[in-house]
């Protein structure tokens, strides 16, 4: 393990602890953005620590699944969490680095709370699951396609160093697929971690609640674990939007520093769009990730017409 990859790994391991300052951070800019003070950025902490001194309570007809979901959701977001690379290296956590197992990872989690809701059967659990389960028929469609796109790029590779490496410099963005892929990107991040014009999270509304529908009935130390799990699912899906699709330089050294610099500024898109835009007809989700998977096959319908540069 070289000096760097070491590096990597124990900023990897403190995206653990600092993964839900960047969901702060959202919050408190868009709160700045609609006129008022909003909550700070160390607000989900303040959350978290209220939570876990909590009890928790089950329901009455709560069995194994149900207990086992939040322990799941936890460990493949934390899994999660180490494939996705910091300033294009990362050590070797004997899971690889591939962009599928990092697909699988998160649909784990989701695929866990599904379970549990027919586990306990509650009703508002169950709409808030089905329509996750519904966006995530899209989601995952459509970042398989970006998925496609940018190891065209890194040769056919889905390891995701090798999609970083290829991902630096300026030579990748003369292609009209990288473009494609940069902006579907976007529209299934927004999707994937449950943020406006597709999802609230900031909701209270059971008739209107997707992911916070679906984790309704947790609460305690098992509601804190699911609230953890969906601010670092934002943060990954930050850190492979700045591996994968923000311009920099090669090298480790300017890789990090343009880190540092693009997950505020990622955070501040967020919170701009979430103020900008008011959450869509759940009907239209699909119409909304459709267009990012277009765009997709338009990015590789030109690649194939034109061929690599």
């Amino acid at each position: 393990m070289t000096a760097e990859q070491a590096l990597a790994g124990a900023l990897q391991l403190a995206g653990l602890g600092v993964a839900p300052l960047a969901a702060g951070l959202v919050q408190t800019l868009k709160g700045r953005l609609q006129g008022r003070r909003g909550p700070g950025p160390l607000q989900p902490y303040r959350e978290l620590r209220r939570l876990w001194r909590k009890s928790t309570v089950a329901p009455e007809l709560a069995g194994p699944v149900y207990r086992l979901a939040p322990a799941v959701v936890v460990a493949s977001t934390a899994l999660a969490l180490l494939v996705v690379p910091i300033g294009g290296q990362a050590p070797d956590w004997g899971l690889g680095h591939d962009a599928l197992v990092l697909v699988g990872l998160l649909a784990a989690g989701r695929f866990a709370i599904g379970l549990a809701t027919w586990d306990t059967g509650s009703g508002f659990a169950l709409m808030g699951a089905s329509r996750d389960l519904t966006f995530a028929v899209f989601v995952e469609g459509a970042l398989l396609l970006v998925i496609v796109l940018a190891a065209l790029a890194a040769g056919g590779s889905t390891d995701l160093t090798t999609m970083a490496a290829a991902a630096a410099g300026a030579d990748v963005w003369r292609e009209p697929a990288h473009w494609c892929a940069a902006v579907a990107f976007a529209l299934v991040a927004l999707a994937e971690t449950g943020r406006q014009p597709v999802d609230n999270p900031d909701t209270h509304l059971e008739l209107t609640m997707v992911h916070e529908g679906a984790v309704l009935e947790y609460a305690g130390r098992e509601q804190a674990g699911l609230q953890w799990a969906a601010a670092t699912r934002l943060w990954i899906v930050l850190m492979l939007g700045v591996a994968l699709f923000v311009p920099k330089a090669d090298g480790f050294g300017v890789q990090l520093a343009v880190t540092a610099v693009a997950i505020p500024t990622l955070c501040a898109a967020v919170a701009l769009t979430e103020t900008v835009l008011a959450k869509m007809r759940i009907l239209r989700v699909p119409l909304f990730l459709g267009g990012g998977a277009a765009l997709c096959l338009i990015g590789l319908a030109t690649l194939l017409a034109t061929g690599p540069a």
